[in-house]
C-alpha cells in the first residue's frame, strides 16, 4: 500500500565542515527528500571511481543512445550516434545539468543503465548513505528516487575528501560550446565570495534543491538546502548557511557537535513539494532552466543570530558581482573539437514544404475554399527507458 505523500513545511538545511565532518546547523536534515539533478553528484561519484579504478580514462568516448536522447530536459539535445569524451561530458552534466548525458554516461561507464544504477545504490550503502536509494542517473521524477539532506552532505563530503584532483568541476562558472556559451545554474559562483560548488537540482515534488560549498582559507563549509520556493531563494538561503558557518562566534551545538556520519536517517514518505511549488502551472519534469521562475520569498531569510553581521542581514545582500574565477571552459563533441562533428551533432531541421507547382488556368474557375489547416504529425513512440528494479530502503 503506498502512503500519500507529505505535505511541506519545512526546509531542510544542513551546514557542516568539511575536513572534519562536524555539524554546524541542522534542520530536518535526515527527512526524506526528493533529490532531483542534486542525483548527478553521485553519477559524477562512481564515474570518478571508475576512472580511479582505469575502467574509463578522460578521453573514452560515450555515445548517445536512444534512451539517452529521450530523456527529458535539461539536456544538451544531441541526436543519437554523437559520441563525447567522458571528460567533456562531466562538464555537460554538472553545468549544464544535461539529463542525456547523465545517461550516456551511466551506459558507457556502467555498460548498462540497471548496471550503472546498481553502482550508485551500491556505492551510497558504502558510503552509510542509507536514507537514500536511486532509479535512474539523473533524478527526473520517480517514487523510488529518495535521499536526505544528511545522506547528500555525505556524499559531496566524499567527492571531496576522495577525489581532490576532480573538485575544479564543480566550480565552473560556464561552459562554451561552438559559439554557445551555458552558464551554471549555481548561482553562488563568482557572486557568493569563495563559492567553488557543487550542484543544482529541481523537479516539482522537491521543489529548488542546492548543494554548496565555499573556501576561506583552509577551511571549507558545506551547506545543503532543500525545497525552496524557487531558484532565488535556494541560492540567498545558501549564502546565508555558509556565512553561518564561516562565522567563529555562530556555533548551534559548539564544542560538542555531532559528526554528520553520527545522524540517523528517518523513515516514511518523501516530502512533496508539486502543489507550493508548480500547481496547476506546471509538468512534473525537471527543467533547471526554470530555477528562478517562481515568486522568491527571500525576506524570510535573514541572519537571525549572527551578531558579527546584524540580524537583519538577507542572504541576497552576501552576494555581489565577482570578478569571473575563470573563463568559460571549452568543450566540444567527438575525440577532438571539429565544427564539422557539433554541427552533425544536432537533428536536421525539418525539410520546408515545396509549394504545389501544378497549373490551374485551364480549370474551370470555381469559389476558393478555405485552405484546411495540415494535419499534425503522430509523435514518433519512443520507448521508455529501461531502470532497474531495486527495492527502497526499509521504513
Amino acid at each position: 500500500m503506498t502512503s500519500a505523500p507529505v505535505v511541506a513545511n519545512a526546509t531542510p538545511e544542513l551546514v557542516i565542515e568539511v575536513d572534519s565532518g562536524k555539524v554546524l546547523l541542522a534542520e530536518d536534515a535526515t527527512k526524506p527528500w526528493y533529490p532531483a539533478s542534486v542525483t548527478k553528484l553521485m553519477t559524477a561519484y562512481v564515474t570518478f571511481k571508475a576512472l580511479r579504478a582505469g575502467r574509463v580514462t578522460p578521453q573514452t568516448l560515450i555515445t548517445m543512445t536512444p534512451a539517452a536522447a529521450a530523456q527529458q530536459p535539461s539536456k544538451m539535445g544531441f541526436k543519437v550516434g554523437t559520441q563525447i569524451t567522458i571528460d567533456n561530458a562531466l562538464k555537460m552534466m554538472l553545468v549544464k545539468s544535461a539529463n542525456d548525458i547523465a545517461v550516456a554516461i551511466a551506459e558507457g561507464v556502467g555498460g548498462s543503465l540497471p548496471a550503472f544504477v546498481g553502482e550508485m545504490n551500491f556505492a551510497a550503502r558504502e558510503l552509510g548513505m542509507d536514507g537514500t536509494h536511486y532509479d535512474n542517473p539523473n533524478g527526473l521524477p520517480s517514487p523510488g528516487q529518495i535521499t536526505t539532506a544528511r545522506d547528500l552532505a555525505v556524499l559531496a563530503r566524499a567527492i571531496y575528501t576522495e577525489f581532490p584532483e576532480r573538485t575544479d568541476l564543480f566550480r565552473i562558472p560556464a561552459i562554451k560550446l561552438g559559439n554557445a556559451v551555458i552558464r551554471n545554474y549555481n548561482k553562488l559562483i563568482d557572486r557568493y565570495p569563495g563559492a567553488d560548488g557543487m550542484k543544482t537540482g529541481f523537479i516539482c515534488a522537491s521543489g529548488f534543491n542546492l548543494v554548496a560549498s565555499a573556501t576561506r582559507g583552509d577551511k571549507r563549509i558545506l551547506a545543503v538546502v532543500l525545497g525552496t520556493n524557487s531558484g532565488r531563494d535556494r541560492t540567498e538561503e545558501a549564502a546565508l548557511l555558509l556565512e553561518k558557518g564561516f562565522q567563529h562566534s555562530w556555533k548551534i551545538f559548539g564544542a560538542v557537535a555531532p559528526t554528520v556520519d553520527s545522524l540517523r536517517n528517518e523513515g516514511g514518505a518523501p516530502t512533496n513539494m508539486s502543489a507550493q511549488v508548480c500547481g496547476a502551472k506546471r509538468k512534473n519534469t525537471a527543467s533547471e532552466a526554470d530555477d528562478d521562475s517562481a515568486p522568491s520569498s527571500s525576506s524570510s531569510f535573514v541572519a537571525a543570530g549572527m551578531s558579527d553581521l546584524g540580524d537583519q542581514v538577507t542572504g541576497a545582500s552576501l552576494l555581489q558581482k565577482l570578478p569571473p574565477s575563470m573563463p568559460p571552459v571549452e568543450v566540444w563533441v567527438g575525440p577532438f573539437k571539429s565544427d564539422d562533428a557539433l554541427a552533425d551533432a544536432y537533428p536536421a531541421a525539418p525539410a520546408p514544404k515545396k509549394a504545389d507547382t501544378k497549373k490551374t488556368a485551364s480549370k474551370p474557375s470555381v469559389p476558393a475554399k478555405p485552405p484546411r489547416p495540415p494535419a499534425k504529425p503522430a509523435p514518433r513512440p519512443v520507448a521508455a527507458p529501461s531502470y532497474p528494479v531495486v527495492p527502497p530502503p526499509p521504513q
